[in-house]
């Protein structure tokens, strides 16, 4: 398992560094979220080549996250094209003055970077354990994952859509799975991660993979998630309506009309 840690933590890297220095090129650290989704299917395959025998397990896992890292980059790199450097990056840009370099280097790719590997313990755990027979906790973790990627999948979907329509130009998306949570895409991400995890129990020590969607739904809810994205909306009365009613992350019935 060391050799294996240690492995796709350079992988980890040098993959970032790469990204780094074509951020700067570019001048646009935002393509580190394009790199994200990609960087997990890196450690996917990377721990699965050099792990032991590839059983049914080791399979589905790596399967699994390359599905989800191949869609999140293709919907990131389409919802990016022709934007620009995404709006928390440009006030990092802005506020850290002549640190940012040093600080995008650090507090950007190399912190996104151990985030990675962390929430990738799980992949890392199964891909180091040798093959074993599919059970119940790998039907149950793969039935998880599969309503994450619904959530995740079909939300950003539903978005894409709404947001061509010019009609619907600086309005809420408030329709579909955004009518019963406000970000059914990262609690997509969060309950895919979970099933991840449901998975790796059955890998020697599987129960420390739960490191893996602890910090993923904290850094969804708290950090770069539902927190800074909602800042943006702050003073806006439709958004203010809209969270009212709606839930912030778990899927809920939405609460009624206040009626006049």
């Amino acid at each position: 398992m060391g050799d294996i840690i240690i492995s796709a933590a350079l992988a980890v890297f040098i993959y970032l560094t790469a990204v780094f220095a074509l951020a700067l090129l570019v001048r646009d650290n935002s393509i580190v979220d394009i790199a994200w989704g990609l960087g997990f299917i890196l450690v996917a395959l990377l721990t699965f080549v050099i792990g032991q025998e590839q059983g049914p397990r080791q399979i589905l896992v790596t399967t699994l996250v390359t599905i989800w890292g191949s869609r999140l980059a293709v919907h990131i790199f389409s919802r990016k094209r022709g934007r620009g450097e995404d709006f928390r990056y440009a006030k990092w840009r802005r506020e850290w003055g002549s640190w940012f370099v040093p600080r995008s280097f650090l507090q950007i790719f190399m912190l996104q970077g151990i985030f990675l590997l962390v929430i990738s313990c799980g992949v890392m755990l199964v891909n180091a354990s040798g093959p074993r027979a599919l059970g119940a906790l790998d039907l149950a973790g793969t039935a998880v994952w599969l309503v994450g990627f619904f959530f995740e999948a079909v939300g950003d979907a539903q978005l894409v859509k709404f947001k061509r329509d010019p009609d619907h130009k600086g309005r809420i998306m408030t329709s579909g799975l955004w009518r019963t949570t406000r970000h059914p895409n990262y609690f997509g991400e969060v309950v895919m991660w979970w099933g991840i995890f449901l998975i790796a129990l059955s890998a020697p020590a599987g129960w420390t993979a739960v490191a893996s969607p602890l910090l993923i739904t904290f850094l969804l809810l708290r950090v770069s998630g539902v927190t800074m994205l909602e800042k943006q909306y702050a003073g806006n009365s439709e958004f203010a309506e809209y969270a009212r009613r709606t839930s912030a992350f778990f899927p809920l019935p939405p609460k009624r009309e206040k009626t006049s």
